[in-house]
């Protein structure tokens, strides 16, 4: 009978502890209303869609393996989306949101539930709107616990900070891209840059009033009080303590670099995926990134600046130069005025590439999978901007009096407007797109040689919907190769519906002779969106082991309407646990 107990005893144990247990499972659910909020920033006011009355929206915090149900009501006069970055998705690619990927725009006065469970993820990932540049105030953070019962594979930290960084229009950015698009010409560039919504005080109309308060400045004594400093995020710590900072890059068209006046950070995790600890004092992260940092407070007792600025990789293209800061507080400090950070420069590619190619994967941890070695399909992308014709007899405001695009291997991508990709791949409704993308470039060039800068043999592209079809756990090794033919640029490519591994990163032209040596094949990072250096190239695998439709495409907004983007089509792999469901009930319509 003892051995009996003892052997229960044993089974629920191993329950209690297993994945799958549904003890360790919750339903969360949360209500996103999307509406019209009129705000004051740089001292002007304007009407913005945010969710739920704020910008950053809801905070949503999941454990790994719950099921999220997020209902979404489109109050607002655009058309709306979720996407849900970095999320795998795993059979329910429905919810994964861009606009005429996955789904068709939730409509204004209609809404649309979005349900999906977090399987095998830990860490910080955001939502964000995808449809135009709506994101800019349509985003939040994404935090992802351990399941109950598990904890970090790091010290437990004292408090938690989620940092979000974003970028601020004076202007309405709809309005501001549409001009943008009408033209042909680069958008107008942003007027500031936000940590959680705040831009900070270094910028005109964000800095103190120079009045004398009890015979000291009110600038001096700003941070304590909350007017003066209205326009700037602070952050309470106790000297000798751990804080673990979740950053998040929500900026639409910038890389941004960003430090601690006087404080060395701790990466522990990038895109929810565990890394071996890297300390520095620097970060970069481009847009959809993200970076989970330890911080020990271990600093005399002051008030420190975070700072972000960003990274300008293209040459002579412009850009927003200014700087947002948020206060780093200890407890007991007086009322000195916050230490500055030494920022790099904004074309310090050297500080920019050691950080993204150093960082190196916790195999040990979960949600570590080790790199396919076998490889049943190569592709090598060119990615970079090019130029379609403006028309007979019209001049538009790109180089050569021609239009921008963008592009993947000479592909300018288009999405479709009649039906979602997913839905005429899951119905087998021919004419939405096609799926002919090559696996190199049509017309192979010196990929980096300034001397082809305008050539128009090789800029001139044109739209369509051109993807790629991959059958189920097909295991795919991309290329990416940065072009200069209009400006070499450092782009952040994201793929929808997995991680990859970073294998190499490296300048010039990719040479398989030469830069397969270069590859990890033992501890590469992980990651969902990977900056391919400026003039350069970046090796990244993964299995295709999710049906559905998932986009490929440059973070940088600007880019995305411009066409650098295209899709992985991945067949249902024939049994229940590899097809994709049907639609639901409420999906909305085109």
């Amino acid at each position: 009978m003892a051995w009996i107990l003892l052997l229960l005893a044993l089974c629920f144990a191993l329950l209690a502890s297993s994945p799958s247990s549904l003890a360790s499972a919750r339903v969360v659910k949360h209500t996103f209303n999307i509406q019209n909020l009129t705000v004051k920033k740089l001292c002007q006011e304007r009407v913005i869609t945010a969710v739920n009355g704020t910008s950053p929206g809801p905070l949503i915090r999941v454990h790994e393996g719950d099921r999220l149900i997020v209902r979404v009501f489109n109050r607002s006069p655009y058309n709306v989306t979720i996407h849900w970055h970095g999320v795998f998705q795993l059979l329910s690619a429905w919810s994964d949101g861009p606009e005429y990927a996955t789904q068709c725009a939730i409509r204004t006065g209609q809404s649309y539930t979005y349900r999906f469970r977090i399987t095998g993820q830990e860490g910080t990932l955001w939502w964000h709107a995808h449809v135009s540049w709506l994101r800019a105030t349509v985003y939040g953070g994404l935090i992802i616990y351990p399941r109950q019962g598990r904890s970090y594979p790091f010290p437990k930290p004292h408090k938690e900070y989620p940092i979000i960084l974003g970028e601020w229009w004076n202007a309405n950015v709809i309005d501001v891209v549409g001009q943008a698009l009408a033209s042909g010409g680069a958008p107008n560039i942003s007027d500031a840059y936000l940590i959680n919504g705040q831009p900070g005080d270094l910028y005109h109309c964000s800095k103190k009033m120079s009045l004398n308060f009890h015979g000291k400045l009110i600038h001096e004594l700003a941070f304590y009080e909350s007017k003066p400093y209205a326009g700037t995020y602070k952050v309470k710590v106790t000297r000798g303590r751990t804080y673990l900072f979740r950053i998040i890059n929500a900026a639409l068209n910038s890389q941004l670099f960003f430090k601690i006046a006087n404080h060395s950070m701790t990466v522990v995790a990038v895109d929810a995926v565990y890394t071996k600890p890297y300390q520095t004092d620097v970060l970069l992260l481009a847009p959809g990134q993200t970076t989970d940092i330890l911080l020990t407070a271990n600093q005399t007792v002051g008030s420190y600046y975070l700072a972000a600025r960003p990274y300008a990789s293209a040459v002579g293209v412009p850009f927003d130069n200014t700087t947002t800061t948020a206060i780093l507080l200890y407890n007991g400090a007086n009322s000195s005025r916050p230490q500055m950070p030494t920022l790099p420069a904004f074309d310090d590619t050297e500080t920019a590439h050691k950080f993204s190619s150093n960082l190196t994967a916790r195999v040990d941890s979960r949600g570590w999978r080790p790199v396919p070695t076998e490889v049943d399909e190569h592709m090598f992308m060119t990615v970079g901007l090019g130029l379609v014709s403006c028309g007979a007899k019209a001049t538009c405001a790109g180089p050569l009096g021609q239009r921008f695009a963008a592009t993947v291997s000479n592909f300018s991508f288009e999405l479709p407007t009649k039906l979602s990709m997913l839905e005429a791949h899951f119905h087998n409704v021919s004419g939405i797109y096609n799926s002919t993308l090559p696996d190199s470039p049509l017309k192979p060039f010196n990929y980096t040689n300034s001397s082809n800068r305008l050539n128009q043999r090789l800029t001139k592209t044109a739209k369509s919907t051109t993807v790629k079809e991959l059958k189920y756990n097909t295991t795919v090794e991309i290329v990416f190769q940065d072009t200069a033919l209009v400006a070499a640029e450092n782009h952040p490519m994201h793929i929808h519906g997995r991680n990859f591994h970073v294998l190499a990163q490296g300048f010039g032209n990719y040479e398989p002779s030469r830069d397969r040596d270069k590859f990890n094949l033992v501890d590469p990072q992980m990651r969902n969106t990977i900056g391919v250096p400026v003039g350069g190239w970046a090796v990244i695998r993964f299995q295709a082991d999710n049906p559905g439709v998932w986009l490929l495409h440059c973070h940088l907004d600007v880019h995305l309407p411009w066409g650098l983007a295209t899709a992985f089509v991945v067949d249902n792999g024939g049994t229940a646990s590899s097809t994709l469901p049907p639609p639901p009930s409420d999906l909305p319509k085109c």
